[in-house]
């Protein structure tokens, strides 16, 4: 067997720099990572640099497998194809330590005489677990099943073990807010010459077997798809949005609801929820607790009874063990109640009886034995619309993360961190078509990022939700504490551990603020926020452009405090005198002596170990306009006039006196002295300057003012016309970052 690994480089590549004309066009979102509009979110690069995920993530190569490339190549060598992303090896199936039985993983050749890609149609039937607790999957792919353009798109049906057979098989998931195609080998864990995981009921078919490993792949692992939702894999086989009912508090139509989803072709899961004491039990009514079904038809059937011909609703429901494990009651398999049926009416709803896992109950059983049901609407468009007047939902998607020190700011109880959460506009301008209560419909839907794939490294769902508030201001910059404070929020969803948080919403017209939020502060995570509304709607993060104005004398937040004013003598004769001391006959000073200077004068007022010479060099760079190397004594006045102004701002932050700032006041200090911080530079700053416990001391915030200062100075001076573009020759720009 010969082992196929491509090892493609991924470059980045600027044709300003490698063209070879010596100009570099740096825009503002590269020059100090200013942005307006674009997002940071864990992940996000900076030119030419490596990125955490090309360092540590063993999939981060997973969206650069072509199949078509890798087809090709396995044609042109007589290679059967071996994934060096997912290998067949034991952390492939489990990351918490070697699987209780040696597998081996065959190829379906190696296992019968005549694989099949499909046999005779998918169905729902082709779909029947193994050792794995993955049942919310395969209920999932039960119902993709009932839908063969859906079916089409996640599984291509023109795959086969003869033409073109080369061991490499392709599925193509939503993943985490795009469609990402995933290719496998096709060796699968064995025991006794027998599938282990999911299966088909025909033992020569295989396309369950290995979408169940595509998926596996794209989370991790086997092991990390133990125990989750059926919504999740409905989401990533549709890209659609999913609701959770908890049917004993479901809305009074309901019924209608899960008729309309089965006119629509949504996909729809059901539960009982699970004993603390017992895995999976069973219930003496033939359902199982902790358990996920799929609903595969809801109907209104005629029955006909003596006083006479009735409508009654029936849900079919399938349990994916595809065993005899069936509902006992009314409506099961043989009862006596399908004597009120004919013949034809039985005929036209597709009802027969087998021990295959599936059955049938009336409405009211179903409300009465399961607790939760969750709907995967293929498309927003098909909400609460009559097909035949359906209008395209306007949709918006951001990407974000919350990142500690930076925006993990945890729920709204927790008021001196949550505003530094992500917040986003919705500006909502016409009413529902139809709706006579003046009110606009949005769908909003934080869902987290990689929880599945991270579990090898120990963690696990985030507590997560989202609170909305009016917005008076659309124009306004970043919400600070004393907004959260005295605004009441118009929806708090509830904070559950769950991959995608989701709420329908009525509004009247205007400007909100969506804030997601984990429920404890400080735990990082990535998000994607997806809204959905009936009209178009103006969406975006609330940001600021990074800027440097003149010196803030009022508060531009209510609670932000006044600057401090500074102590030091201001009369000329003697300020001059003080520096001629210093500076001695040449009337200059350089970082040496600035060093020896202020050390004497600020470690006295602040705990830290003084400034270095390094900060001292960057402090002369910041007003040595001639590249002397030194200050002459209205380059020294300035600068000190800098620096107890900054002192004052940091005196007024430091509320506990410990002699250091949070870095999540960070950029109310820098805001308070005329520095305008975007979200992704504000996340870059703290990065650098911050500790690992999120605290700044002086000398990082004095050294983070001079190197915003002479930048923005700088890039203002080659972008007079403030466009946010500016170009640099390559010497200016090395200047500019190296003498800072």
């Amino acid at each position: 067997m010969i082992r196929y690994t491509q090892g493609y480089p991924y470059l980045h590549h600027n044709p300003g720099i490698m063209g070879g004309g010596g100009i570099v066009n740096i825009n503002a979102d590269i020059c100090l990572n200013f942005s307006s509009g674009n997002n940071f979110y864990i992940g996000q690069t900076i030119a030419g640099r490596n990125t955490r995920g090309d360092r540590k993530n063993p999939f981060a190569s997973l969206a650069y497998q072509k199949y078509d490339e890798i087809l090709a190549k396995c044609k042109a060598e007589g290679l059967l194809f071996e994934d060096p992303e997912f290998e067949a090896v034991n952390t492939s199936i489990s990351f918490s330590g070697a699987p209780q039985r040696q597998y081996e993983w065959k190829r379906p050749r190696e296992i019968c005489f005549n694989p099949q890609w499909i046999s005779q149609g998918a169905s729902r039937f082709d779909v029947c677990q193994g050792e794995l607790g993955d049942c919310w999957l395969l209920a999932a792919v039960a119902s993709l099943t009932c839908n063969p353009k859906l079916f089409e798109n996640v599984v291509d049906s023109r795959q086969s073990f003869t033409e073109n057979y080369c061991g490499l098989f392709k599925f193509k998931f939503w993943h985490q807010g795009e469609w990402q195609e995933v290719v496998v080998d096709d060796r699968l864990p064995t025991f006794r010459n027998q599938l282990v995981f999911m299966h088909s009921k025909d033992t020569n078919e295989f396309w369950s077997a290995l979408l169940e490993k595509a998926y596996a792949k794209l989370m991790g692992s086997y092991e990390s798809l133990k125990g989750g939702l059926a919504i999740e894999a409905m989401e990533d086989f549709t890209g659609g949005v999913t609701e959770m009912f908890e049917i004993q508090k479901a809305p009074p139509n309901l019924l209608n609801i899960m008729l309309k989803a089965y006119e629509r072709n949504s996909l729809m899961g059901c539960s009982i929820d699970a004993d603390p004491g017992r895995v999976e039990a069973e219930l003496a009514n033939g359902l199982i607790m902790g358990h996920a079904y799929s609903v595969t038809s809801v109907v209104l059937v005629d029955i006909q009874t003596a006083s006479g011909k009735y409508k009654i609703p029936l849900v079919r429901v399938r349990n994916p063990w595809g065993n005899g494990k069936e509902w006992k009651g009314a409506w099961s398999d043989g009862s006596r109640e399908w004597s009120l049926l004919t013949e034809d009416e039985k005929r036209k709803h597709g009802i027969t009886f087998s021990d295959d896992g599936e059955f049938w109950m009336s409405f009211q059983d179903f409300t009465a034995n399961f607790q939760k049901l969750e709907i995967c609407n293929l498309s927003p468009d098909c909400l609460d619309k009559d097909l035949s007047n359906r209008k395209k939902w306007e949709c918006y998607k951001e990407h974000g993360a919350w990142i500690n020190r930076v925006n993990a700011g945890g729920c709204l109880q927790y008021s001196d961190t949550f505003w530094t959460n992500p917040q986003f506009r919705m500006t909502l301008t016409d009413v529902d078509d139809d709706d006579n209560d003046g009110m606009c419909t949005a769908i909003v839907a934080v869902l987290q990022k990689d929880r599945r794939k991270k579990r090898r490294e120990g963690l696990d769902l985030l507590t997560i939700g989202f609170n909305i508030f009016k917005l008076e201001n659309p124009n306004c910059g970043p919400l600070d504490m004393n907004f959260f404070k005295y605004n009441r929020s118009l929806q708090c969803s509830n904070f559950t551990n769950i991959r995608e948080k989701c709420s329908r919403i009525k509004l009247p017209p205007g400007s909100y603020v969506i804030v997601p939020s984990t429920f404890y502060p400080h735990y990082e995570g990535e998000f994607l926020l997806r809204i959905f509304t009936e009209k178009a709607n103006v969406s975006g993060e609330i940001d600021e452009k990074t800027s440097f104005g003149d010196t803030v004398t009022r508060n531009l937040l209510p609670g932000v405090p006044k600057l401090q004013k500074c102590n030091e003598p201001t009369d000329q004769d003697s300020f001059k005198q003080s520096f001629k001391h210093i500076a001695g006959e040449d009337m200059e000073i350089d970082a040496y002596e600035l060093q020896e200077l202020l050390n004497n004068v600020f470690t006295k007022e602040f705990p830290f170990p003084g400034f270095g010479v390094d900060t001292c060099r960057s402090m002369v760079a910041m007003h040595d306009g001639d590249l002397s190397g030194k200050l002459g004594y209205d380059e020294f006045k300035n600068l000190w006039e800098d620096l107890t102004r900054w002192k004052g701002v940091f005196k007024e932050f430091d509320k506990d006196k410990s002699g250091n700032l949070s870095s999540y006041e960070l950029r109310n200090a820098l805001n308070h002295v005329g520095f305008h911080i975007s979200n992704r530079t504000f996340k870059s700053l703290v990065m650098r300057y911050s500790n690992k416990i999120g605290q700044i001391d002086f000398g990082d915030f004095i050294m983070c003012a001079i190197r915003l200062k002479t930048m923005l100075i700088s890039f203002r001076g080659h972008d007079p016309q403030n466009t946010g573009f500016a170009p640099y020759d390559i010497d200016s720009f090395i200047q500019t970052t190296m003498y800072s």
